[in-house]
């Protein structure tokens, strides 16, 4: 068996279509071959993202009609409060409409021109966040990450050596917490060990320094760590998501991944104090400390939906349908980072278009090409998504991969749509000297991929 059936039978459908040729080259033409600008009902498979994308239980559809949305002491929001603390273990919970705004609520507190915020890497909002507010983002995965296709089970991972070096030449009072992003999405999706996450938190305690899970995709690390790390085989997804936590001070987390929802996220935190601050700045943008900008029903579903996430069953479908998907395009002759991670699968765009260079979008060529041939979405996470203009010399400033991601959503998709996006995929490679890269027309201050405009070089 490839990888296990879907451990769920298909009660509600959404019909989807299929648009033609022409009419997808007149919406790229509109949208600025920007897939952001791209209405979804011209979209035949989706795949853009895993956030807020996946298709939601009849129990968790069911617990949205006892949501409770009185505005103050809602009795959702404790059944969510003792949900997320018996996973993580934190004193403070604070719901969020999402994790961006976790995100926002922390560094707003904590970020300024002065600080240092490590991780092993920060995803964009991450980093826009941290740069918004002045200070700097450090990307401290190890070097193996950056060879797509190196087997290795763990390539998540922090380089524990390059956190000494940034703590030593910076200082503990600049580094106002350090961030473990699990599992690493820019990094393709890819897992931490518990031994890595256990070995961060030991140098971070011995100076000081709080930890940080993004903690987005927990369950999906959880799994990689009972499948692939020695002494977790016969513990439970719960006992080893509760380790995970235990070395950490806090959490920001999208409950739009792991939670199974459409919206919704939360911050956890041990620290008293610094929970007082963000509450009351959570009450001026956001709303009441229990309802964080969520309705009640969000409330219940996220609680439901977070705990079916913990399910083996689940993980082991959902894990293996994206190693499918790898393997398919892997066993065409396209370059994917390897071992296939959590979430997504992460092409490397730099081998598949070696003609067009970085510096000329070769993630977001491939992107525009596989919309306009086929109708399916990606994005692309590389010299479009990380990349900036040297403000000295006007020329880019390039990551170190230019990667496309496609993004499965949660019990969305079946193994004929997976196998469709693989047939698309090798279809466009076999005619891939005849694509050009694209240049910038337009580009917003942050976060320039959302909107920016492209042409066609």
């Amino acid at each position: 068996m490839r990888f296990p059936a879907e451990p769920f039978k298909i009660k509600v459908v959404e019909s989807i279509k299929m648009t033609t040729l022409e009419e997808r080259v007149k919406f790229l033409e509109e949208a600025g071959n920007n897939l952001f600008s791209i209405p979804a009902d011209t979209i035949f498979v989706d795949l853009l993202t895993d956030s807020g994308t996946s298709a939601m239980s009849d129990r968790q559809w069911a617990g949205m009609m006892t949501g409770d949305e009185a505005y103050a002491g809602s009795r959702s929001f404790y059944r969510f409060e003792e949900t997320i603390k018996s996973i993580t273990g934190f004193k403070h919970v604070i719901p969020t409409h999402q994790g961006r705004v976790a995100e926002n609520l922390l560094f707003s507190l904590i970020a300024n021109e002065n600080t240092v915020i490590p991780s092993n890497s920060h995803f964009d909002t991450t980093r826009a966040n941290i740069e918004f507010h002045k200070g700097t983002a450090l990307d401290l995965v190890i070097d193996e990450a950056y060879q797509p296709e190196l087997e290795l089970p763990f390539k998540g991972n922090m380089d524990l050596k390059k956190l000494e070096a940034v703590i030593t030449q910076y200082g503990k009072e600049r580094i106002p917490v350090c961030m473990l992003t699990i599992t690493n999405n820019s990094g393709g999706g890819q897992p931490v060990s518990m031994e890595n996450i256990r070995s961060v938190s030991s140098l971070l305690k011995s100076v000081g320094i709080p930890l940080f899970l993004d903690a987005c995709r927990f369950a999906e690390n959880a799994y990689f760590i009972k499948t692939r790390e020695k002494g977790y085989e016969n513990k439970s997804i719960m006992e080893i998501a509760n380790e995970m936590f235990s070395y950490a001070d806090g959490c920001t987390m999208s409950a739009k991944k792991d939670g199974l929802v459409n919206i919704g996220g939360f911050l956890a935190l041990n620290d008293t104090e610094l929970s007082r601050r963000i509450t009351n700045y959570l009450i001026l943008i956001e709303g009441f400390p229990t309802y964080g900008g969520l309705a009640g029903r969000d409330l219940e579903a996220i609680s439901i939906g977070i705990m079916e996430a913990l399910d083996e069953n689940y993980l082991a479908y959902r894990t293996n349908q994206v190693k499918y998907l790898a393997d398919l395009l892997t066993g065409a002759g396209i370059s994917v980072i390897r071992p296939a991670g959590g979430h997504a699968v992460y092409i490397d765009a730099r081998k598949f278009y070696p003609n067009i260079k970085p510096e000329e979008f070769p993630g977001q060529a491939l992107v525009v090409e596989l919309y306009k041939q086929f109708g399916i979405r990606g994005v692309e996470v590389g010299s479009l998504m990380f990349g900036k203009k040297d403000e000295a010399t006007g020329k880019e400033i390039l990551p170190r991969l230019d990667l496309v991601r496609l993004a499965i959503p949660r019990r969305v998709y079946t193994t004929m749509h997976m196998n469709y996006v693989a047939e698309g995929l090798i279809e466009l490679f076999t005619h891939r000297d005849s694509v050009r890269g694209l240049k910038i027309v337009y580009e917003a201050p942050v976060l320039r991929h959302f909107t920016a405009r492209l042409e066609r070089i």
